[in-house]
């Protein structure tokens, strides 16, 4: 089940929003509890049985910690990290270990947990914020296991730690503005990855079937980024929406990261709560900033490898990472000094965030590197009827999702609800809210079914 289904708009959500809001608040833990654990069984079947036990084994292994201290940490980061590993990575091993001594050997038949990098790490952070005395364990199982199986960001984030909920687990309140905030949130996210994230994968598949020029090239590469980032900021918003309809406040995910003026900058803004875990948890424990410039380039290789991995047991993932280290040590040493906040800073970022989802979204190694030389105008024509086609087709689509990677809109309508039409603004915001999920569900119904691109990881 995806946020994005009628059964989950017109039959789980409501239900759960009733059951939630007629039982007493100290009961409304269990109900989030059952129905998240039915939301990933619908999705998952027994897999929810693994769910479960990592909640139990997690939920020990912190009060352990408390009480014994380093050898259940060790433990407690073995297990987690060795989940991991087995569940996501095991055949990728296999297939290197194939590679080095020539001899193929055979795949497991693993069935990957939808989640289980996003659980694994919210596991991983409560406990080694039990260690550092940063947060206290719970006693209560059932308080653990809500904080970890939370519908809303248990398939694909944002990546929550158990200290910036774990007093609202306790005691929260909802009131009709936050509620309502929560609401429009839910539907902006939605339309991100309906209207747009889904239109422009619509767009891009349609040029990859034609013949290919560079223009082609140039557009699929868009269309890969701007899908991903619709895509993914989308179910963020949905999931931070979906917690304040509950009382949650959940960290935001993303904040207008193709709008950034250097790479350094655009990993302060995309996926910000993955960014801050590997930051808290690997770099500055690794020494941070504060040591020689080879220890610092040397931190910063290990967090961009583990980060590269993290998305995914393939090579070009690998590659995705190292390419953003090669980048981030360029600016940090070399090109800091050139890059400010104007059009070419941005012009730059753009440019180098485009190659980067290019080889984020294509697997095969020899199928990337021909991309690559399109992208690059090597052996391919510039333009082609079909490029200017496809180019002149979307151009409304390409306009909007461009237009909406910036705060401009935003921004604008911050100044007119400062004015004297403050109420009008607010009356056509909701006007527009409206309109927005009726254009979402006609697009549900008509069109065929797209699974968020992050379920994968």
């Amino acid at each position: 089940m995806v946020f994005s289904s009628i059964s989950f708009l017109f039959f789980f959500l409501p239900l759960l929003l009733l059951t939630y809001y007629l039982v007493p608040f100290k009961y409304r833990n269990y109900v989030l509890l059952a129905f998240s654990l039915l939301f990933y069984f619908l999705g998952e079947g027994l897999l929810v049985l693994l769910l479960l036990g990592t909640c139990l084994v997690n939920y020990v292994l912190g009060l352990l910690i408390e009480k014994r201290g380093k050898a259940f940490f060790i433990i407690g980061i073995c297990f987690n990290i060795g989940l991991l590993v087995y569940f996501k990575y095991t055949n990728f091993f296999l297939d290197i270990v194939s590679d080095i001594i020539k001899v193929k050997m055979p795949f497991l038949k693993i069935v990957f947990p939808l989640g289980i990098s996003f659980f694994t790490f919210q596991n991983l952070s409560y406990l080694i914020d039990v260690y550092k005395n940063d947060v206290k364990p719970t006693s209560n199982i059932f308080k653990y296991a809500t904080y970890i199986t939370l519908f809303p960001q248990l398939i694909a984030g944002p990546i929550v730690r158990y200290k910036e909920v774990a007093s609202l687990l306790d005691d929260r309140k909802t009131d009709l503005k936050s509620f309502s905030d929560g609401v429009t949130l839910f539907i902006v996210g939605l339309a991100k990855k309906v209207l747009l994230a889904d239109a422009i994968y619509r767009m891009y598949t349609d040029v990859l079937e034609s013949n290919m020029s560079f223009l082609s090239y140039v557009l699929v590469a868009c269309g890969f980024t701007l899908q991903i980032y619709y895509d993914f900021s989308g179910y963020s918003d949905m999931a931070i929406g979906l917690g304040k309809m509950f009382g949650f406040n959940f960290p935001k995910n993303f904040d207008y990261p193709l709008w950034a003026s250097s790479i350094t900058d655009f990993w302060k803004r995309w996926h910000i709560t993955l960014s801050s875990f590997f930051r808290d948890y690997v770099y500055i424990p690794l020494g941070g900033k504060y040591c020689s410039i080879i220890k610092i380039i040397f931190n910063i290789f290990v967090v961009w490898l583990l980060t590269g991995l993290w998305h995914g047991a393939a090579w070009n993932f690998v590659l995705w990472g190292l390419y953003f280290f090669v980048f981030l040590i360029l600016e940090k040493y070399f090109l800091k000094k050139y890059l400010n906040k104007g059009f070419l800073a941005h012009l730059y970022t753009f440019i180098v965030i485009l190659f980067s989802f290019v080889i984020f979204s294509i697997n095969d190694l020899e199928e990337l590197g021909v991309f690559l030389k399109g992208m690059l105008g090597i052996g391919t024509v510039l333009i082609n009827k079909e490029s200017l086609f496809y180019l002149s087709n979307n151009f409304v689509l390409i306009f909007i999702c461009i237009l909406g990677i910036s705060p401009f809109l935003k921004n604008a309508l911050k100044k007119l609800k400062k004015g004297k039409l403050d109420k009008i603004i607010e009356i056509g915001e909701i006007i527009y809210i409206f309109a927005i999920f009726i254009l979402v569900i006609a697009s549900i119904i008509s069109n065929s079914f797209s699974p968020f691109i992050y379920f994968r990881f």
